[in-house]
């Protein structure tokens, strides 16, 4: 079997998240590729506007026109992202798709080393490095896919949620 890498397909403006949605359902409704596309990811940011003074944070799609997949490079999935409606073909030269390099995939926040962690949602936990070094909290949340953990910290005498990576924190 071969190594799952991250591929951009390139989409019609605005369809991104119509892509993201069929591509799932052909995986649904075909369980062999399950094994094979792991993950269809659409970027987002949280944006800060301001409307009517009033300041709003909204998330916008980081790469308009553009779609992120986990998945092992066949003629199989190559086909099927192929033909799915809404894409126009894989980021790469003429047709050979190129996987993202690690570099590349960092600023994303996508790592893709696996961490095996001892710690789960409703632990406590000791943060052994970083700016909230020495602190003490309680899981809320775990993201695999960014390796984070969502802490509450005492601030200002009441508890804040803070992001801390996995590589930064001990279960007690």
């Amino acid at each position: 079997m071969a190594e799952a890498k991250w591929y951009v397909i390139h989409t019609y403006s605005g369809y991104e998240n119509k892509v993201k949605a069929n591509i799932e359902k052909t995986i649904e409704n075909n369980k062999h590729l399950a094994e094979q596309i792991l993950e269809v990811r659409v970027p987002l940011q949280d944006v800060v506007e301001l409307k009517n003074g009033a300041r709003k944070t909204v998330q916008k799609k980081m790469f308009p026109g553009y779609v992120l997949l986990n998945m092992e490079m066949n003629d199989d999935t190559w086909y099927v992202v192929r033909n799915t409606r809404g894409v126009t073909g894989f980021v790469g030269p003429g047709s050979k798709p190129v996987p993202l390099t690690e570099a590349e995939m960092k600023p994303l926040g996508i790592k893709t080393e696996n961490v095996s962690i001892d710690f789960g949602e409703g632990d406590s936990i000791a943060v052994v490095a970083g700016i909230w070094k020495d602190t003490i909290g309680v899981v809320q949340k775990l993201d695999y896919g960014k390796q984070t953990a969502t802490i509450n910290v005492e601030l200002f005498g009441r508890d804040t949620p803070v992001e801390i990576s996995f590589a930064e924190i001990r279960k007690l």
